[in-house]
């Protein structure tokens, strides 16, 4: 029914015609209105608002005229929105509780815990493993010097059980970068355009790769053979897997696992997340190059320093470019050298380069 729940005395909302006992062409916005100039049949609104003075309404107040769009008495039609002083999202009109519920600080809070997560079941797990080796080997009677670590250990005497070993470590190592791609991921844009881990430039991120894998490899050869000479460095055994028919595929491999995650950890998700709370540019550079030292510390302090470094130089890159996929081809190409260098060349060879 017309008029139904309208308060005693508010005039209803006019329709122009006349002898009805309504007001042509005026409507009334009430105290209990929905403020939207109608109105409100009862209902409690978020406030009324006086459109034509720009200022809300008092409670209680006698009701605030507002002349019907269009009418003679109308005045032209202000802009909607914060400029012309209605209240946007967030304005004056917008109750307590959305004013004082902004998503910035629990999103922080909830990137900060993800990244914790990621490092845990991650590379951060792998810092604090060689932190605490490192100080074993630091207090050991034994000098540094004459220790020795193996990256690609044979798993068992077994040939095909030593081969699926190796695969199923190397499978389950790949699931955090898998995480992160997951957690990187956006509506409408894939995680891996967002990092750069896409095909859309082989011939260039194969340049590009190719340069930084010699930018970073040869001087990182003479910087282990000084810290071999010095003392600060293990020996590291690059691989000490049996010879097997399956043994170059299976380090190929390992090569490309330890470059997908470390450059899509370490590099793209770690420095896109501490960009997202709000980290300056040096900072970012800085964790994510420390991050990498870091989890080498088990090659003792000269691996340290180089691979933060390294770490420097692959985070500006990727700050500069957002693109992991040269950094995950120059990482590859600098442990395939490592890994099947190590297992192919002679003894004597290796000797003669520090490395045994």
């Amino acid at each position: 029914m017309a008029g139904a729940g309208r308060p005693p005395g508010a005039a209803a909302a006019g329709d122009g015609r006349a002898g009805d006992g309504r007001a042509a062409g005026r409507r009334v916005v009430g105290a209990a209105g929905r403020g939207d100039g109608r109105a409100g049949a009862g209902r409690p609104g978020r406030g009324c608002y006086n459109r034509t003075m720009n200022v809300p309404a008092a409670s209680g107040n006698p009701a605030a005229e507002d002349p019907v769009p269009g009418s003679a008495a109308a005045p032209p039609a202000a802009p909607s929105g914060p400029a012309s002083g209605e209240p946007g999202p967030g304005g004056p009109a917008a109750s307590g509780a959305d004013a004082d519920s902004s998503p910035h600080p629990r999103r922080a809070r909830r990137l900060r815990a993800e990244v914790w997560i990621v490092l845990g079941l991650s590379l951060g797990q792998s810092a604090l493993y060689a932190v605490v080796n490192i100080i074993a080997r630091l207090t050991a009677e034994t000098a540094l010097r004459d220790q020795a670590t193996a990256i690609n250990p044979s798993r068992s005497p077994r040939p095909y059980l030593d081969l699926t070993y190796q695969l199923l470590a190397i499978g389950f190592a790949l699931v955090p970068v898998a995480l992160t791609l997951f957690l990187l991921s956006e509506p409408g844009r894939r995680a891996t355009a967002r990092i750069g881990l896409t095909l859309a430039r082989p011939g260039r991120d194969l340049a590009v790769g190719t340069g930084l894998a010699a930018l970073i490899g040869i001087p990182g050869l003479g910087l282990y053979a000084l810290g071999r000479a010095v003392g600060v460095t293990v020996e590291v055994q690059a691989a000490t897997l049996d010879a097997h028919w399956w043994a170059v595929p299976v380090l190929i491999l390992a090569a490309l696992k330890n470059a997908l995650v470390e450059e899509v950890i370490a590099a793209g998700y770690l420095i896109e997340r501490l960009e997202d709370l709000g980290w300056r540019p040096g900072a970012t550079v800085a964790a994510s190059a420390v991050l990498r030292g870091a989890y080498h510390l088990y090659q003792g302090i000269g691996p340290f320093f180089a691979n933060i470094a390294m770490g420097v130089i692959f985070a500006l890159y990727y700050r500069r470019r957002r693109r992991t996929m040269p950094l995950v081809i120059a990482h590859t190409l600098l442990d395939v050298v490592a890994f099947v260098g190590y297992a192919l060349l002679p003894a004597s060879l290796l000797a003669t380069l520090g490395l045994t």
